[in-house]
């Protein structure tokens, strides 16, 4: 049997213990419609979701379109992210990305790959996001640190860099549940599947995952 099928195999498990485990999991960063999920997403670079929700409850009371984040200052702007770190470059990337939407999409925020990585401060990971959840459109998977780590843990992957990752994980995950995957392995990842010491001994997916056999047998061993 081919390697990617026998992992197909095992990620209908892997998702049914993971859906009952983390039932409520979603997308982290509070927004209302697909203008507010894309400027979260931006802020959320090197920075909590914690955070970001803070700053875009006073932001998106104050800035309701495209046109008026186009419209604020830099200075202004940077003032009311500053918190969320780099905040020039996202101030920068804010305005630039929203301008675009006014000039060439009437102010509305795309729904393609495309059109949404032409934008300012837009990458894949971004548009991943923005695609999945806020227009329930599955193009791809969004790799940050938790994904990348666990799904290497399970033996899913066995690379490094995310577009090499996210390549492996579309062929194995059923494409329906391409947005929501990220969403369970971030839970798991702060609950059980830590970076630093995972309780393996605790983790249901146990049976299922080479990494944790070998750091449960080791840790036996001493």
């Amino acid at each position: 049997m081919k390697m990617n099928q026998r992992r197909q195999q095992r990620i209908g498990s892997i998702l049914s213990i993971l859906r009952k485990l983390y039932p409520d999991a979603r997308c982290s960063l509070n927004f209302n419609n697909p203008l507010q999920l894309l400027v979260a997403t931006i802020l959320s670079a090197q920075c909590t979701d914690e955070r970001v929700n803070k700053v875009t409850a006073g932001l998106f009371a104050k800035y309701k379109t495209a046109a008026d984040f186009a419209k604020v200052s830099q200075e202004e702007l940077e003032k009311e992210i500053q918190s969320t770190g780099f905040f020039r470059n996202k101030a920068k990337s804010i305005r630039a990305m929203a301008a675009a939407l006014v000039q060439r999409h009437a102010g509305k925020v795309p729904r393609t790959m495309e059109e949404l990585t032409e934008l300012a401060g837009v990458g894949r990971k971004t548009a991943n996001v923005v695609l999945g959840n806020a227009f329930d459109i599955n193009v791809g998977i969004v790799v940050d640190t938790h994904v990348a780590r666990i799904s290497g843990r399970l033996g899913l992957t066995r690379q490094t860099d995310p577009v090499k990752i996210e390549r492996d994980l579309m062929e194995v995950v059923p494409r329906e549940d391409w947005t929501i995957w990220p969403h369970l392995l971030i839970q798991h990842g702060r609950a059980l599947c830590t970076a630093r010491n995972p309780k393996c001994e605790r983790c249901p997916l146990l049976p299922d995952c080479p990494a944790g056999k070998k750091f449960v047998k080791q840790r036996s061993i001493h």
